[in-house]
């Protein structure tokens, strides 16, 4: 597959995206041949570690390939979209739980699907370029591909801000916010790899770590916690709105662009998920009742719409404001029965 290159080399399993004109966004073909690869790998003695990189500077991987996804669900066909996210959210539980390491290189956009393949190994890397968010909000999903769990460990109300305005981190905020572990500058990356393909020791990558400057979100926690501490969607926008602050300017100005009933929902799963019982079980599970939703009920076709097909910037979004009924958020986030996520090793 000319989208992706899956070999061993030495001691490692490699894995590199090769979109780099599409920003390797990620398509269904790409997502199973990880996950074939991962399985293929599990209990090979050959493959101490896996390497997942990506070619070009502008990014790791920018997200998820939705046009087919957009295709169908216009049609009503929703099917194809259940799979999508069922299959994907499967490949992001096994990086997660994976009993090797997983060694990623975050460079440049590593959004929403990128997210789910770059953020769950044991060793995420990122550099100076590197910019990850989780920008689903703005067409009309919530933070999903395991993504919730890591908003929920974010420090104080982290979490909700990432969440609902889409905000980019740089390299030191990602750390900071639980979506990667060590900046590395990037004209080392190719020596690290090299040592990590000969040795297959994940050890091997402390003498490379350097530490980045205090990011600039990490500096808004103060802020932060004081307005999204609220309870509600329209809690924290009235809290904003009322405050005369260069913050709570720029921040409703992110938010006024994203589906306020998404941004509802992601605020409601962060706060059922937060505390000791976190697992990324939960979190996946609790994602993937919204977004089997998201094209029937959802403003997941008309986010994509004005942002990918038309691109008139203008969404017609089902609730209009900050006030959505709390029954709305009951409707997308209540339990799917029978078609509730099956993910393998758990009940």
């Amino acid at each position: 597959m000319s989208d992706i290159s899956i070999r061993i080399e030495d001691r490692a399993g490699r894995i590199t995206l090769q979109r780099p004109k599409a920003l390797n966004a990620m398509t269904y073909d790409m997502c199973m041949a990880i996950e074939a690869a991962f399985d293929e790998w599990r209990d090979d003695p050959a493959v101490a570690l896996i390497v997942i990189d990506a070619q070009g500077d502008r990014a790791f991987c920018s997200g998820g390939d939705i046009a087919e996804l957009y295709a169908t669900g216009t049609r009503g066909d929703y099917g194809y979209g259940r799979t999508f996210w069922a299959d994907e959210y499967r490949l992001n539980h096994k990086i997660f739980t994976y009993p090797k390491p997983v060694v990623s290189f975050l460079q440049g956009f590593t959004m929403g699907g990128g997210v789910g393949i770059g953020c769950h190994g044991s060793h995420r890397i990122v550099g100076e370029t590197s910019q990850i968010a989780m920008p689903e909000c703005g067409i009309g999903l919530v933070p999903d591909v395991g993504g919730s769990l890591m908003l929920a460990q974010a420090p104080g109300r982290l979490g909700e801000y990432l969440g609902t305005t889409a905000a980019r981190m740089n390299a030191s905020d990602a750390i900071y916010s639980c979506f990667a572990d060590s900046y590395i500058p990037q004209l080392k990356w190719l020596d690290l790899i090299a040592t990590l393909v000969k040795t297959g020791d994940a050890d091997r990558i402390t003498p490379f770590i350097e530490a980045p400057e205090r990011g600039p979100i990490e500096a808004l926690q103060t802020q932060i916690d004081a307005h999204f501490a609220g309870n509600a969607l329209g809690d924290i926008m009235s809290g904003l709105d009322a405050a005369d602050s260069d913050f709570a300017r720029d921040t409703l100005k992110l938010m006024r662009r994203n589906s306020p009933l998404s941004m509802a929902c992601t605020i409601e799963m962060i706060h059922r998920l937060r505390g000791p019982s976190l697992t990324m079980e939960k979190a996946l599970e609790l994602e993937y009742r919204y977004t089997y939703r998201a094209m029937e009920h959802g403003d997941f076709l008309e986010g994509i719409r004005a942002a990918i097909i038309d691109k008139d910037r203008k969404p017609n979004w089902q609730h209009a404001g900050r006030d959505v009924p709390a029954e709305d958020i009951a409707k997308m986030l209540q339990p799917l029965g029978k078609d509730a996520l099956k993910l393998e090793g758990t009940t």
